[in-house]
């Protein structure tokens, strides 16, 4: 094939200077694509190559070429000088070529191919009346991403521009293309009203669910919530936390996010859809969404249902009154017809369903219903409890402000254990831990990394060796958090845990293939699931192992204050103080010692409403502590900052610690620091690569979940290299992602393409308090009209320190980054790493953005830590302690519905978990039913 150079013969002008159109973004510029030809030019009307297909630009292969015709067409009676088509820039360079002919194919012959010619601009043609000159516009595609071209058509005193876009694909991007446009249906919202309904048949519930202490329903207040719905707030809430508002202020708060949880299940109403008879006792219905818990369901929940009529445009609701997880109503029928069933098994995308039984003799395959749904009050209505017991509490436990006067805990000796390889913070925390007798809490934080669970560890174990009498109780966020700690404590050398004084407390809907086989010994297991043992065998074990919100099952069942010697709370920071209070209000006595460990800088709690966040849902009881003088100033005897990381070799740590952490994070280098990747890698002594990538942000279905075909494939491309041909295990790699849909498609390129099952592919928020040898993150976003959006409904990575914090801190080793650049720059923090990886020669893919110093916003700046509080030095005002650190976008929340725009279970689904500041927290954690 002849191609056209700079020395050409005369039909053909040298190439000159090209010009830089630097980053377009095809979605803010659809608007190109819809040119009026009478507003554009009088001369000429030109043809747009390449067009958009359903808003998306047209996709090609990687190696193959892709073609589409330019016509120009001269619209005057007279003869038109064409002085010029070039084009004017292309983004990678050169991927663009110009041509009179049609490019030859497969099929054309020899001669076509010697006499084809291409180039980068066209001369001086003549546009004849009637007689349309064609052009032919031609992308070679040499690596997937997105292909821009500028080409500028010089006609008369006319200079006109066409912006072309075309997709490059590969097999994997093509195989995870969507099947369905995006389409969100819009439903009006409705108040709460009365309605009455006919009672379904519940499952039959185990005699050793029935506990000695019962959960009220604790309704919203009506004064509450009708000031919510003009925008007003209850008083208490003006006023301050204190100690005596403090029961008042948190349910308050507690029933603001339930008012708003209301309003986002409304998002998952449902008109018009059958149900069909599965054998004689149960119907079935069909949720789309339901095996990504969207909705979240599980058996025991509650369903109304009603006939489908000529006035379903008419929303009935009941009152908000029952403990239920859905709510299922039909519309504009008479009154009565309401039906109440329960779910009495869940698969895939079915529930199965058992109403009264006239319903079930009544009903019909053809008959159509209207559903709608709520959440599950359980896990709310112990949020109130909890805070409703802080009555009893020590003054000092919820306010260590009013201490009259500091604790001199005198430090204990350790038991000898050749295990033990503390280092001198560790030591002390350990020790001072031993040596207290109750009181205020004690601290233990520090950057990621740093030992805290370990630390943890270590002063369980020599509590155990040292004192018979201890009585712990351990909760962690969530499952996986809780089965860690588990595996750690019976795997320690040198000590012996017995399996009869050690228990790992599940919640009861917990499904048991949800646990490691060899960690069911220390579960309570019977009849195919999990049961909660009788007092007096919970009294017997000196070790329990819990959840957070798991922990109230203590209560439930009798334990006494007092009972308990320790309480150890890990990822603290993560959780809101009303989850706190679960395993601290009824079981803590004054001579309790009670342990935080966390790190307020990385995810904190997730909160639905802005309101309530902004009034203190948001910040953790750890966070609100650190207020106090004793834990700012880092008094000895309530806290223990640890400062050296053995998890990320040191140019990982090194931003993140200059961020965050004053500088003061000492990374303790890894024994696998190597060469595996050498070849990976441009600056083979720096382990962090940023790979450029213009993708395409897509949704599909009715799913409002992004994902980005584009990344997916590059990182299935980079975990194929790294296992196939640097010997990496599976469980070595992790790939980081903030959307729920981005996650998926990339775990179906894994398992569908490799077998690759065992590489954990989520959110930021599950891989808190986790690590991994290698780390991908994907960032998805690659247009830039949707930021504000992300930023105001903290949505994905940007405008969230903690996130970032937390992300680029999972990897011991490496830490790949692939994203837009020219999105991801917009972040104060991501752009720091963006530059950070290309100053040190450790960037590739598509061009830069020009480098820019982005200021952060004024909402990052008004809660600013400082050396008083934490103990660091703030060198760059960050905002910690009113962020939504959760992509709702991602799990299905419908905090952005209204717009345009968490192995463990992906939680924050609405009949699910909601208030609880646990990422990946089961939904059997908040849907056992005590009434």
């Amino acid at each position: 094939m002849a191609t056209i150079g700079y020395n050409s013969d005369d039909e053909y002008s040298t190439i000159t200077d090209k010009g830089d159109i630097g980053f377009v973004d095809f979605d803010k510029y659809k608007s190109a694509y819809s040119y009026n030809p009478d507003e554009e030019s009088d001369i000429v009307v030109i043809s747009v190559p390449f067009p958009l297909i359903e808003g998306k630009p047209k996709s090609g292969f990687v190696g193959e070429t892709v073609v589409d015709s330019i016509t120009i067409e001269n619209t005057t009676n007279e003869t038109v000088e064409l002085w010029s088509i070039k084009i004017y820039d292309s983004k990678p360079e050169d991927s663009f070529t110009l041509s009179l002919m049609k490019p030859p194919t497969a099929c054309s012959d020899l001669q076509y191919v010697e006499e084809f010619m291409e180039s980068f601009s066209l001369e001086d043609r003549m546009l004849q009346p009637g007689r349309p000159l064609t052009v032919w516009l031609t992308c070679k595609p040499k690596e997937i991403g997105l292909h821009t071209s500028a080409v500028h058509f010089n006609v008369g005193d006319d200079n006109i521009e066409r912006l072309v876009f075309v997709l490059a694909e590969d097999n994997v991007s093509q195989s995870l293309a969507s099947s369905r446009p995006f389409h969100r249906n819009r439903k009006k919202k409705a108040p709460a009203v009365d309605a009455g309904f006919v009672g379904g048949s519940r499952p039959t519930r185990d005699s050793c669910s029935i506990f000695r202490h019962k959960l009220p329903s604790y309704s919203i207040p009506r004064d509450v919530r009708e000031m919510m719905e003009k925008r007003k707030f209850p008083d208490v809430i003006g006023e301050g936390l204190s100690r005596d508002n403090y029961v008042a202020y948190f349910r308050t708060l507690l029933s603001i996010e339930e008012i708003k949880m209301e309003e986002d299940m409304r998002d998952y109403d449902m008109q018009f859809v059958t149900m069909k008879h599965r054998g004689q006792h149960f119907l079935s219905l069909h949720v789309p969404g339901l095996a990504e818990r969207r909705p979240s369901l599980v058996v025991g929940d509650h369903i109304f249902a009603k006939l489908a009529t000529a006035y379903a445009s008419e929303i009935i609701t009941p009152y908000q009154v029952f403990s239920v997880a859905v709510l299922a109503l039909l519309m504009g029928c008479e009154p009565g017809s309401l039906r109440h069933g329960y779910i009495h098994r869940v698969e895939a995308e079915d529930v199965y369903l058992k109403f009264d039984k006239e319903f079930h003799d009544n009903h019909v395959g053809r008959n159509l219903y209207n559903v709608q749904f709520a959440f599950n009050r359980v896990g709310v209505r112990r949020l109130h409890q909890a805070i409703e017991a802080t009555e009893s509490l020590d003054g000092e436990i919820l306010f260590p402000s009013v201490i009259s006067s500091t604790r001199n805990i005198q430090a204990a000796v350790l038991a000898p254990r050749n295990s033990s390889m503390l280092n001198k913070e560790q030591t002390s925390a350990v020790e001072k831990i031993l040596g207290c007798e109750g009181g205020a809490p004690y601290i233990i934080h520090g950057p990621p990394g740093t030992g805290k669970t370990r630390t943890l560890i270590e002063a369980i174990i020599q509590l155990h060796i040292m004192r018979k009498d201890a009585r712990v109780l351990v909760c962690a966020p969530s499952n996986s958090a809780a089965d860690h700690i588990l595996e750690k404590l019976v795997s320690q050398q040198n000590v012996e845990v017995q399996e009869h004084e050690i228990f790992r407390l599940n919640a009861l809907m917990r499904p048991l293939d949800d646990v490691n086989p060899s960690c069911l010994r220390f579960c309570n297991v019977e009849d195919n699931g999990f049961k909660c043992p009788l007092l007096r065998e919970l009294r017997r074990y000196r070790i329990i192992i819990s959840t957070y919100a798991s922990a109230f099952l203590l209560y439930a069942q009798g334990i006494k204050r007092g009972h308990l010697s320790h309480i150890f709370l890990d990822e603290a920071g993560q959780a809101s103080e009303p989850d706190t209070m679960i395993p601290l209000s009824h079981l803590l006595s004054k001579e309790t010692v009670v342990v935080l460990a966390g790190d307020p800088r990385q995810l904190g709690p997730v909160v639905f409403s802005k309101d309530a966040e902004r009034y203190g849902l948001g910040r953790s009881y750890m966070e609100r502590l650190f207020e106090c003088e004793l834990f700012g100033s880092l008094n000895e005897n309530y806290a223990t900052r640890l400062v050296r990381s053995y998890r990320c070799h040191p140019a990982i740590l090194k931003l993140p610690s200059e961020m965050f952490y004053g500088g003061e994070c000492m990374s303790i280098p890894c024994k696998e620091d190597d060469e595996t990747w050498v070849d990976l890698l441009p600056n083979k002594e720096f382990p962090l690569l940023f790979i450029g990538i213009q993708g395409c942000d897509e949704r599909e279905g009715n799913n409002p979940s992004w994902f980005n075909r584009i990344e997916a494939s590059k990182v299935v491309e980079i975990i194929r290299d790294l296992i196939q041909n640097k010997g990496l295990k599976e469980e070595d790699i992790g790939v980081i992602t903030p959307y729920r849909q981005q996650a998926l498609k990339i775990r179906r390129a894994l398992i569908q393409s490799f077998d690759w099952a065992d590489i954990k592919v989520g959110s930021v928020e599950q891989f808190q308090g986790q690590e991994r040898r290698v780390i991908i993150i994907s960032t998805v976003r690659s247009t830039i009209q949707h930021n504000d959006f992300d930023r105001i409904h903290y949505l994905g990575f940007l405008n969230n320190p903690r996130r970032f914090n937390v992300a680029v801190t999972r990897a011991r080793s490496l830490l790949v980054v692939i994203g837009n650049p020219h999105i991801i720059c917009k972040d104060h923090y991501w752009n720091q790493l963006l530059w950070y990886c290309a100053e040190n020669g450790s960037y590739k893919g598509c061009f830069l953005p020009e480098k820019v110093e982005i200021a952060q916003d004024d909402s990052e700046q008004a809660n600013n830590w400082d050396q008083d509080q934490w103990g660091y030095v703030n060198n760059s005002d960050q905002e910690w302690g009113r962020v939504n650190n959760w992509d709702q976008d991602e799990w299905g929340q419908a905090k952005n519905w209204n717009d345009d725009g968490n192995e463990e279970k992906q939680i924050l689904q609405p009949a699910s978990v909601h208030y609880t500041s646990v990422p990946v927290m089961d939904e059997a954690e908040w849907s056992d039913g005590w009434k």
